[in-house]
């Protein structure tokens, strides 16, 4: 065995260890979420480096509880988490490559050839989660980017391993009957543990029913704000422009398809004292101003509300000087409010819309989501929401021909 061959694939070990540990913490951070309760989670390039994100405000929690971090969400509450998977293979090639290096083959091409092959599904794994976290979510996770970087690192050894081999001897004809063995060994590391997973994950409550009804559906004073879309199922949203848990929530909705299944309308509920009596302390300051600019926006309140969940932080910043700086800033991106923003009118509108809240004998927190006048719980809003939302839906009655 060369020496160089010997040291790429003792590299391709070390890197799929790396991988294997870096997904198995993501892995630990989903299934600490089963039991339906708010945990703090791992947002860092090397795990224990950095404080655990308790608040869900970074790229990590966003990832976490997007639609793409777990398959099957529909089927099985929370899902299969794509870490799980991802460690199985991680840990397949730290298996494959152990093997050559203690059976002195890594000279074998055959061998090196199949080992890049397998190294080189992380990577594509890799790329697709990027390009979703970037063009979609608009956010890095930087345990996910740990976990790409050593899926790269890991192809690029057994690449280089692959070569090295090929420099002492010529690779004879496919051995397609190992290989195929192989890869059913790869399946094996992969299915075990999924199948595990849903064997001894926390089950859900049987009854799916919701956390109670609306006690006042109606909308007699007109606080509801209607957004656009095709939908037919009745949902309210009870939201703060400028809570971070509002503006997830509305992206898990869009990125799940479930927004185009609801008839979708939006109850203010700034946690602002500025204009909010039932709360001493500002939890999002500015809040008052921004839900102002919402019941203004009129047929741009998708562009209204899009551009109050993309500068959140600017806002609240700007909020904690007063509401009038948070409606300049408004009303610089949007001219046209300027005769509605801290008018009578709308801060009317507003009252009424808290009233609507006390009426309904709501908690004082965002976000909160109501289908067909159900809640939905609210342990139920980030990882158990398609599975919940689409039961609540298919126990629904069919409409009146």
């Amino acid at each position: 065995m060369t020496a160089p061959s010997n040291r790429a694939v003792a590299a391709v070990a070390l890197f799929a260890l790396l991988g294997a540990i870096l997904a198995a913490v993501s892995t630990y951070d989903f299934v600490a979420h089963l039991d339906r309760q708010v945990h703090a989670i791992t947002c860092a390039f090397v795990p224990g480096l950095a404080a655990p994100d308790a608040a869900g405000t970074s790229g990590c929690h966003l990832a976490l509880m997007s639609p793409y971090s777990a398959l099957a969400r529909r089927l099985t509450w929370g899902g299969i988490p794509i870490a799980l998977p991802a460690l199985a293979v991680f840990a397949f090639i730290l298996f494959r490559a152990g093997d050559l290096l203690l059976t002195s083959r890594a000279r074998d091409a055959h061998k090196t050839a199949f080992l890049a092959a397998a190294a080189a599904l992380p990577v594509l794994a890799s790329l697709v989660y990027f390009l979703l976290s970037v063009l979609r979510l608009g956010a890095l996770c930087r345990l996910c980017v740990g976990i790409y970087v050593a899926a790269i690192a890991c192809f690029v050894a057994a690449v280089l391993a692959h070569r090295e081999a090929l420099k002492v001897a010529a690779p004879g004809p496919r051995p397609w009957g190992r290989w195929a063995v192989a890869f059913a060994e790869g399946v094996v590391f992969v299915v075990v543990p999924v199948v595990l997973y849903l064997a001894l994950k926390p089950s859900v409550p049987s009854s799916l029913t919701g956390c109670g009804r609306l006690l006042h559906s109606e909308d007699r004073y007109g606080v509801r704000v209607r957004l656009p879309g095709l939908g037919r199922v009745p949902a309210i949203e009870v939201l703060d422009p400028l809570c971070p848990a509002c503006r997830n929530l509305d992206l898990r909705l869009e990125l799940s398809g479930l927004a185009d299944t609801f008839a979708r309308e939006l109850v203010l509920f700034p946690l602002d004292k500025e204009c909010n009596w039932m709360v001493s302390e500002s939890l999002h300051p500015g809040g008052c101003a921004a839900s102002e600019a919402v019941l203004c926006a009129g047929t741009r309140v998708s562009e209204v509300l899009a551009f109050l969940f993309a500068h959140q932080d600017e806002l609240r910043t700007l909020g904690e000087g007063g509401e009038q700086p948070v409606l300049d800033r408004i009303a610089a991106q949007f001219p046209e409010l300027r005769g509605c923003l801290g008018k009578p009118a709308v801060r009317s509108r507003l009252n009424r819309s808290l009233r609507w809240v006390v009426s309904n004998s709501l908690p004082v927190l965002t976000p909160q989501l109501f289908v067909g006048g159900t809640k939905v719980c609210d342990e139920d809003t980030d990882l158990g929401l398609e599975y919940v939302v689409s039961r609540m839906l298919a126990a629904r009655p069919a409409p009146a021909r």
